[in-house]
């Protein structure tokens, strides 16, 4: 099986090479191509496991080479995204709105029969009033007032038209919860500690106090779950959606836990959204205050389609994920990926994305 990975060099692709990488060590047979705008070092597991190319997918210079190393495929896994810069809306809109359109472009116009979109838990509506478990049905609306989620859900919607026409391509969309692992610890630092957090005191050094927004829960999923349930997808060739992520639901307690922290303090939405927008604009860290609204709107996901029609079964527990990430941060974890390049590394004018 021929398959093409955009954003090959990030956290989800990383792990997604890892996996393939097992099956075909288990006897499998796939040859994978690896598409990045910033290649990783030559030689380095996971990524000598592929073939490489460099190129910027929203490029529209770029779009025949993109249709050339498309053609052929079996399938085409789409999982190049941009988080930051969230100061630049244009950049981000440019690679993943475009950047989606074009590489379903290249997948019509060259038959590839399989596409896997790397959709997210963000697209959801917002959760029901008496908080049941949602599955692949709930309505895709997303937070309005978060790009990242408003481009979530624009790439579903375009995928709706896209299956209305090309009845024989299977097009699937999955949704994982946030995704972590011990190696996208510094880019999960970039993206969302900013520059004055300590980050090798998380979680060793005792918190007197964490103050959380009232009521926040988190569903997590590690990147090698979610990498296993992918894979199960293209041997599978599933269609429609799918939803991802470890159990159990991690509230403010189990959060509060992982950091050390000794008393959890829960905090009035408003108040906690103030303090978010007045830290933002002072330009204390990344982190948009529409993924504060996200965070507390999101359903919780019911991952029951994924476990009985492909046999999916994660291999991590949350919390454990959770922890992963922290002891990832204090030592500033990282790949061979420029997109997973430790946070001690210096990569002046980099972006950050896959």
């Amino acid at each position: 099986m021929r398959i093409v990975i955009t954003g090959a060099s990030g956290s989800v692709g990383s792990a997604l090479l890892r996996r393939l990488a097992a099956r075909d060590a288990a006897g499998a047979q796939h040859e994978v191509v690896g598409i990045a705008r910033r290649l990783p070092s030559p030689g380095e597991s996971p990524y000598d496991t592929a073939s490489w190319v460099s190129l910027d997918v929203a490029d529209p210079a770029q779009r025949e080479r993109l249709h050339e190393v498309v053609r052929g495929a079996d399938a085409v896994v789409h999982a190049a995204w941009l988080i930051q810069p969230a100061r630049d809306p244009a950049e981000l809109y440019r690679v993943n709105l475009g950047g989606t359109r074009a590489v379903v472009e290249a997948v019509r116009e060259t038959g590839v029969p399989h596409l896997v979109h790397l959709s997210s838990i963000g697209a959801y509506s917002p959760r029901p009033a008496d908080d049941h478990r949602v599955d692949e049905h709930w309505p895709v609306t997303g937070a309005p007032t978060l790009q990242y989620s408003r481009e979530k859900v624009a790439c579903e919607e375009y995928l709706d038209t896209v299956e209305a026409e090309v009845p024989g391509l299977t097009v699937t969309r999955v949704r994982p919860a946030l995704v972590f692992q011990r190696d996208s610890a510094s880019e999960i630092a970039r993206y969302f500690a900013g520059a004055l957090v300590p980050a090798r005191a998380l979680g060793r050094v005792p918190l007197p106090v964490l103050p959380l927004p009232r009521g926040l829960r988190l569903q997590l999923v590690h990147a090698d779950d979610l990498a296993d349930g992918l894979v199960r997808i293209l041997e599978q060739r599933a269609g429609g959606a799918f939803n991802l992520a470890d159990e159990p639901v991690l509230g403010g307690r189990d959060i509060a836990r992982a950091l050390n922290a000794r008393r959890l303090v829960a905090v009035p939405h408003g108040l906690a959204r103030a303090a978010v927008v007045a830290s933002y604009h002072a330009r204390l860290h990344p982190v948009l205050p529409g993924w504060f609204d996200l965070a507390l709107s999101v359903p919780l996901m019911d991952t029951n389609r994924a476990r009985a029609e492909l046999g999916w079964q994660p291999a991590h527990a949350a919390a454990d994920v959770l922890t992963e990430l922290l002891a990832g941060m204090r030592g500033h974890a990282g790949t061979a990926s420029p997109a997973l390049r430790s946070r001690s590394t210096v990569a002046p004018g980099s972006r950050v994305g896959t």
